[in-house]
């Protein structure tokens, strides 16, 4: 690497002067960017280089993780940050006249991920290459990304995401490595010399899967793992054959498109049977293109098929990649003569399972026409697994009809992928230890029930490098000016932090660190939404995908009950407040799109009424990305996580606002259970329904919302105002589905019953932090007690525990 900043300042300029053909005073800001990018890859690629030989040559078992969504964020700083010379590069653009933060804004977030899900995949690699373990992630390169969002006359509006408007300059094509994967057509049998029966297919499409690698840098070492990105293209093949039977461009045209399409979107809209169709395809390509790759790199390595399992882990995150199941089913029998038991025993031993979800309605199924269709033999591969699963579930529990209905993977003419991923697999995991516990007491105790040893609990992390190191650079230095650097490569020694608990200074420092970010972040909101905003309010944050059971109406309906109480006691002392909401709502989701509607009406309201304005805020930040996350989190007090209980798997933002030094307030739901216990009652505040109470709701009934909407004033006024004439209506009707869906449809997430204690907990929130110092010290606990939450924790448990590996002691 750089010895020190000076050979950097001339490495870098002779990178811009050969790569470019200009100078440090012609070049543009994006010119930089692209110089220092490919300077940095540079440096990356010999590491990457020596870490694939070193797996190869050790036969390293390697972790093969599919998943739909990589949320990766701006990868330029974060490589810089694990290669240890952020500081030396930042010093010497400094003195080129260039701001490296300001390069950083030259790139584009990834369009590769929507939420939680692809967040957790990003950090997980992360903590695989900074633990030197042996994995990759396999995903799709999406041309365009879930989409961007804007906000027009208070609606969301989805414009394309074409992150790859920019080079990204972190990819390799590798087209050398392309595989073939098959669609339709129909499937026929005949029997070898030896009497085999042998599967072959007839008048499919055929795509090619191309490969663009990216490299993923690990925190001071050599290691440099590999997230393969399947781009679907034409093969050459199939691109001769209809050029000369259609003997007609356009009909090429149009079927070049077609096979474009299936790595063109992120979640295209499935409300629609073309939409389903286009989904279900994305996600065999995926599967298909990743197992394919896999097969070849383990044949190279010359072992028998038995070994498949000491050397291969294959990782489902969530059912999106369930047909890795079948798939390699498919390669062992048709095409590497392997019969049936011995790839069920090696399919089985290879694959691994995380849910991360108790909605039923996230739970993937599949018409089975439709994968018949599409997909014919592996139809037939899934059909018989179904099938000797039932018979074996039929020797265990005779004559229980109802139990292998419900455990069967195809009823009811729907293709049931979690039941495939459970059945295909040797570990099933949840993300939360109360996740786990309700996967296995009531979504899944049937098959808990059948396979208890499969079962266990991994809960979620986040990296700690990118949301506290990077993020959050101050605060970091501070830390290790208090305790050391141990905690970088040991974040549990986070809680040494305890040791400050009575330091005045120390507290008074973190509380400079947190207004310091506040002033920044009110500048950013000034600067590209126009909103003044108080660094000395509340900055309280609720920043994630927007969905029913994550509860930002609960929110707002509190922001309106609050702006009337002001309305009607004008001298009322109230700790001023700025509420932050960052989401995306699907694009077929009407639901909540109306709630980012009204969430933009409250806010248009407040923030233009004198009387409120000075005590309350309300800022929509459009378009939320991982690099707003990174602006917004450090700056936080108050941490959302306000999901119905029972509801949220687990939650990562949560971690991550409380490493920054965020008190939560939230229900006991995921990974809020796991924080309450490390924090004590004192440094967060619990409110609402319990899991178990929201369970038993939802089993035996006895809620009415209706009749808290009779009995509460509060709850009344609030809910009036959205359809009668107010400053949030305006007498209008565009708010009557919410109406109806809390009143007249029974409020399915409970926002209702929950409303009156959350307001007493946001009451607690605002008499606590006028009590600076010991705000302060919730703030230290929560920073103390985060490293449980960091990634490298629960990727070391999947090592040990699912996968089977071990660190990589050196690469030399």
């Amino acid at each position: 690497m750089f010895s020190d900043k000076e050979e950097f300042k001339q490495a870098f300029t002779s990178k811009i002067e050969t790569e470019l053909g200009k100078t440090i005073e012609t070049a543009t800001e994006f010119d930089s960017y692209r110089a220092l990018g490919a300077l940095v890859k540079d440096r990356i690629s010999e590491n990457w280089l020596n870490t694939e030989r070193y797996y190869k040559e050790n036969k390293t078992k390697q972790v093969y993780y599919f998943s739909m969504e990589f949320l990766m964020g701006r990868l330029l700083g974060n490589n810089l940050l694990n290669m240890e010379i952020l500081s030396l590069v930042d010093e010497g653009l400094k003195d080129l006249g260039l701001s490296l933060s300001e390069l950083e804004e030259e790139e584009n977030d990834p369009g590769l991920g929507n939420g939680g899900l692809g967040r957790l995949a990003a950090c997980f690699l992360d903590s695989l290459a900074s633990l030197e373990l042996a994995g990759h992630g396999y995903g799709m390169r999406y041309k365009y990304g879930m989409f961007d969002q804007r906000i027009i006359d208070g609606e969301q509006v989805e414009l394309p995401d074409y992150w790859l408007s920019k080079d990204f300059i972190w990819e390799v094509r590798r087209p050398e490595d392309s595989i073939d994967v098959k669609f339709g057509g129909y499937v026929y049998s005949d029997k070898d010399a030896n009497g085999k029966l042998n599967f072959k297919y007839k008048d499919y499409e055929q795509v090619s899967a191309v490969p663009y690698d990216v490299p993923v840098v690990g925190y001071n070492n050599e290691t440099v793992n590999t997230l393969r990105l399947w781009s679907a293209e034409p093969t050459a093949e199939d691109t001769l054959a209809r050029a000369e039977n259609e003997k007609e461009f356009g009909h090429f045209l149009n079927h070049k498109r077609s096979l474009e399409s299936i790595s063109e979107f992120l979640y295209p809209d499935d409300s629609n049977e073309e939409g389903k169709r286009l989904r279900l395809k994305q996600e065999y390509f995926l599967v298909s293109a990743g197992v394919q790759s896999v097969v070849r790199s383990f044949e190279a390595l010359e072992l028998p098929w038995s070994s498949f399992p000491d050397q291969v882990a294959l990782h489902i995150n969530d059912t999106h990649p369930a047909l890795v199941i079948p798939e390699l089913m498919r390669i062992l029998m048709d095409e590497k003569g392997i019969g049936w038991e011995e790839a069920w025993d090696i399919t089985q031993s290879s694959v691994s399972y995380t849910n991360h979800t108790t909605l039923s309605e996230a739970l993937e199924s599949w018409p089975v026409e439709m994968v018949r269709s599409l997909l014919p033999r592996i139809f037939m591969i899934i059909d018989e697994i179904n099938e000797r699963f039932c018979q074996e579930l039929w020797r265990t529990y005779p004559g229980d009809f109802d139990r292998i209905a419900d455990l069967a993977i195809v009823a009811d003419g729907q293709v049931k992928m979690a039941h495939l991923s459970i059945v295909g697999s040797h570990s099933v995991n949840g993300v939360a230890r109360l996740h786990t516990e309700i996967l296995k007491k009531r979504e899944m105790k049937r098959f808990y029930d059948t396979f208890p040893e499969r079962f266990n609990n991994k809960t979620n992390g986040i990296t700690h490098r990118r949301w506290l190191m990077h993020a959050n650079q101050p605060l970091a230095s501070a830390i290790t000016e208090a305790i050391g650097d141990k905690w970088i490569e040991q974040p549990k020694l986070l809680n040494n932090l305890l040791d400050k608990k009575d330091d005045l200074a120390f507290l008074d420092r973190l509380d400079d660190i947190k207004q310091k970010n506040k002033r920044d972040l009110a500048d950013w909101v000034h600067q590209t939404q126009g909103i003044a905003v108080d660094p000395n309010s509340i900055f309280d944050v609720h920043i994630k995908r927007l969905h029913g059971y994550k509860r930002q109406l609960l929110n707002a309906l509190h922001i309106m009950h609050l702006y009337n109480e002001l309305k009607s006691h004008p001298t009322m002392d109230m700790v001023p407040r700025t509420f932050f909401f960052g989401a995306k709502a699907a694009s077929s989701y009407y639901f909540a799109k109306k709630v980012i509607q009204l969430i933009n009406r409250i806010a248009h309201v407040i923030n233009n009424d004198p009387d409120v304005n000075d005590k309350m805020k309300v800022v929509f930040l459009p378009n939320y990305s991982v690099s707003i996350a990174e602006r917004v989190i450090p700056a936080s007090n108050v941490s959302e996580q306000i999901s119905t209980a029972s509801k949220e798997a687990s939650g990562t933002g949560n971690m991550k606002f409380m490493m920054n030094g965020a008190v939560t307030v939230g229900t006991m739901d995921g990974a809020n259970v796991e924080i309450h216990e490390l924090v004590g009652d004192d440094n967060i505040y619990t409110f609402g329904l319990s899991s178990d109470e929201v369970l038993e709701y939802y089993r035996n009934g006895g809620y009415s919302s209706k009749q808290i909407y009779d009995q509460d004033e509060r709850v009344r006024h609030t809910l009036d105002q959205l359809i009668h004439y107010s400053p949030f209506s305006k007498g209008e009707t565009q708010f009557q589905d919410i109406y109806d869906a809390l009143v007249h449809h029974n409020d399915e997430y409970f926002v209702l019953k929950d409303f009156a204690d959350y307001i007493l907990a946001q009451k607690r929130i605002s008499q606590d932090f006028e009590k600076k110092r010991q705000w302060n010290l919730k703030s230290l606990i929560n920073i103390a007690q985060s490293g449980k939450f960091s990634s490298d924790r629960t990727i070391q448990e999947y090592a040990s525990d699912i996968w089977k590996i071990q660190k990589v002691r050196t690469l030399k």
